[in-house]
């Protein structure tokens, strides 16, 4: 019996290279969620294999025909074109370090194979909007990613009252301190509270930051994540993307 053929979009978390001409690809997929691919003959130097590499860059967002077995955990892809070309991300350095902490970000929390269609296109959307996104939404996409992302897997910082304390492991706002180190005050625990209020990233020119203050907050949504997600650790990309947002 023959494997079915399905059409969905993806976005490109990994791809290692297998063999002479092969990559093994990581990618969130729109119809299945988390799956492996194996990509045939796309390193190859001639004609026919020239480039086509380049369409499994992480971050991008990717329109495959696929095989689709559930008993496999390699799937095969036959097709594979743009779904959105980016015009500015792959080559503002900016921009490209946000992508890397997003899909990073990603990485991290999507560990299953099951589909979540919202998931997807809320991906998908922020992934659209940085590509296009002037410079003060450029800055604040890793936080309003973060903050948003949080929510699909089941845990987010309460919004409901603005209070000086910010505690980390309870997500949420306090009058006093926790008896544990996971908190943050002052302008960070303001400036989170501000941001959890921007529902489009069009919004975050409305919460000015200085570079040093973003630090905090990135910092701060990292030790989040880690409290709630089972092995998360350290984000790589963020050491980069403080280093550019300076």
């Amino acid at each position: 019996m023959s494997t079915p053929l399905h059409t969905t979009k993806a976005i490109i978390l990994r791809a290692v290279k297998y063999g002479e001409t092969s990559l093994i690809v990581t990618a969130y997929t729109e119809l299945f969620g988390l799956q492996s691919y194996i990509v045939q003959g796309v390193r190859t130097a001639t004609k026919k294999g020239s480039g086509k590499a380049n369409y499994f860059q992480p971050g991008a967002v990717l329109e495959l025909v696929v095989y689709h077995n559930e008993l496999k955990h390699l799937q095969h892809i036959k097709e594979f074109k743009w779904s959105y070309l980016y015009k500015r991300v792959m080559s503002d350095v900016i921009k490209n370090c946000v992508l890397l902490y997003m899909i990073e970000l990603l990485q991290k929390c999507i560990k299953q194979p099951e589909n979540n269609p919202d998931l997807f296109y809320f991906a998908e959307e922020a992934l659209k909007h940085l590509d296009v996104a002037d410079e003060t939404e450029t800055a604040g996409m890793s936080i309003y990613f973060a903050l948003h992302l949080a929510t699909f897997f089941g845990f987010q910082l309460n919004d409901e009252e603005q209070l000086p304390v910010l505690d980390l492991q309870e997500g949420k706002f306090t009058e006093s301190y926790p008896q544990h180190a996971y908190y943050v005050d002052g302008k960070t625990a303001s400036l989170l509270f501000e941001l959890l209020k921007v529902m489009q990233p069009a919004e975050l020119s409305e919460v000015p930051m200085n570079h040093l203050q973003r630090r905090a907050v990135l910092e701060a949504l990292e030790t989040f994540y880690a409290l709630h997600l089972p092995e998360f650790g350290k984000m790589k990309t963020l050491q980069v993307l403080q280093t550019v947002l300076a």
